[in-house]
């Protein structure tokens, strides 16, 4: 396997009055391609800082990202939107849909922003509708769907594009016990057909699908479990 993320001695680091607080103090991770991530971690712990470094969203004070082998961590804001768009896919636990605007041009908007022509990004985007089972609700809008069938729409958004990695943070935050374990099997599901998966979640139950989870406490990996050995666990700290 090759690595889709290596971050080496990353620090986000911000200042608060005279202080100088470190969300995230030094840290080292590798996923490979093809990989279900869990991160966990209590509120403040920094696993929401890393994944927005690692979504691109937001750069490290010091240290190095590597994403699919590129450096990221020094890119322009423009440069950084172009790799979020073609690279990433992401999942909201609000669904951060359009209301105005159907399924199928929901789905649609990350080819619109990457300048595909309309025939081929409605191909794109019913058939990340297909992969959800949702097609049949494309001409709907949001208002029209129930949480979960919203959530469903927001994951064929996040792969309309073929991204390299899917990120998902508390994606079934807002859903209830069914609905959650419908998202829950699209992501298998998508695991399965080769997709690189990384979830944010504080639910032990829901991190248990990802084949690892990595646990940020105080701006550091403190565990990194290979959920399918439960026998290989690494203590960092």
């Amino acid at each position: 396997m090759s690595n889709v993320v290596t971050i080496t001695g990353v620090k986000k680091l911000y200042k608060m009055g005279s202080e100088i607080v470190a969300a995230l103090n030094g840290v080292d991770l590798k996923i490979d391609s093809g990989e279900f991530v869990a991160l966990m971690g209590p509120s403040g712990s920094g696993k929401s800082t890393l994944m927005n470094i690692l979504g691109c969203l937001d750069r490290p004070t010091e240290g190095s990202y590597k994403l699919l082998g590129q450096e990221v961590s020094r890119l322009s804001d423009d440069e950084l939107a172009l790799i979020r768009n073609k690279t990433i896919g992401f999942v909201f636990q609000n669904f951060n849909l359009l209301p105005k605007l159907s399924s199928l041009e929901n789905v649609a908007l990350p080819a619109v922003y990457a300048g595909i022509s309309k025939t081929e990004r409605m191909n794109l985007a019913i058939d990340a509708l297909k992969k959800v089972s949702l097609d049949d609700r494309a001409e709907h809008l949001p208002s029209e769907l129930s949480g979960g069938q919203r959530q469903r729409v927001a994951i064929a958004r996040a792969i309309a594009m073929k991204p390299s990695i899917i990120m998902a943070d508390e994606p079934t935050g807002n859903l209830d016990t069914k609905s959650t374990g419908e998202i829950m099997q699209i992501f298998r599901d998508l695991h399965a057909g080769g997709s690189t998966i990384i979830l944010v979640t504080h639910e032990p139950d829901i991190a248990r699908a990802a084949d690892r989870q990595i646990l940020v406490r105080d701006g550091k990996i403190t565990k990194d479990i290979l959920t399918a050995h439960s026998d290989e666990v690494i203590d960092i700290v």
